[in-house]
């Protein structure tokens, strides 16, 4: 008898692969959060940022995570990503329980396989957008000339081919943040995880961004979470989680945007 592949959390969604199952299976979750929590301590006293969240993020989903300032989304984010850890509860990536990992190990995942996107875009100003974009593959070590025609590949992607060698301060915000993203989907990670990747545009600029990363995101099969606080963005995104006070209040799924 094949063995039960999933177990349900208390609110009913299916939230952990079972141990026995085959875990190269294509429909397994690439996040899995089950009953997490996460302190932040203020000096007195710890502050619970995230509060027993369950949550799975499949392959190929782009998914919105919004809320008040405050609700816990960066924290969700940055613990999607690899960046922090839980301090209670158990976190999966690609199948791979979080708490098993070295810290150099979780680095070396992160580098590997994620994609990240930032409010600020993080970009380099000495540099062109050619530039930025390589960054990620010279730290891979790969050729000089390889690393140049991926990263100009990727920007033609997201519509900059003609601006390969503009630096930021020659871009506007939306571009800025275009070459962002082209930074972070150059090594084809498994995720791009962007913490309020539009807070810094307009709302022309940002429902671009959004339509880019749909777009992408079919192209390449690839997987995005992302943060807002603007509830405006929600139309163009099918999964929609909703996060208070560090607690998951609405997880919803529309019809395709």
């Amino acid at each position: 008898m094949r063995p039960e592949r999933w177990k349900y959390s208390r609110t009913g969604r299916i939230i952990i692969v079972n141990s026995m199952a085959d875990k190269n299976e294509h429909d397994q979750p690439l996040i899995l959060f089950n009953d997490v929590w996460k302190y932040y301590n203020d000096g007195s006293a710890g502050i619970a940022a995230l509060r027993s969240v369950d949550f799975v993020l499949r392959k190929g989903e782009l998914v919105a995570v919004w809320g008040p300032s405050g609700s816990g989304k960066s924290t969700l984010c940055n613990l999607a990503g690899l960046i922090d850890e839980p301090c209670r509860g158990e976190l999966l990536f690609n199948g791979v329980p979080v708490s098993e990992l070295t810290d150099s190990q979780r680095s070396e995942k992160r580098n590997q396989t994620i994609g990240l996107v930032f409010q600020r875009f993080n970009l380099v100003p000495v540099l062109s957008a050619l530039e930025n974009v390589m960054l990620p593959l010279q730290i891979r070590g790969l050729p000089y000339s390889r690393a140049q025609a991926r990263a100009a590949s990727v920007l033609d992607e997201v519509g900059l081919g003609g601006m390969l060698d503009n630096r930021p301060d020659k871009l506007s915000g939306g571009q800025q943040q275009r070459v962002a993203i082209a930074r972070a989907l150059v090594n084809n990670p498994l995720l791009i995880v962007a913490d309020e990747p539009t807070a810094n545009l307009d709302t022309e600029n940002a429902e671009k961004i959004i339509s880019l990363m749909k777009k992408t995101g079919r192209s390449r099969n690839a997987t995005f979470l992302f943060s807002t606080h603007d509830e405006r963005l929600l139309s163009h995104v099918k999964r929609r989680v909703r996060l208070q006070d560090g607690s998951i209040t609405q997880d919803e799924t529309h019809r395709d945007q």
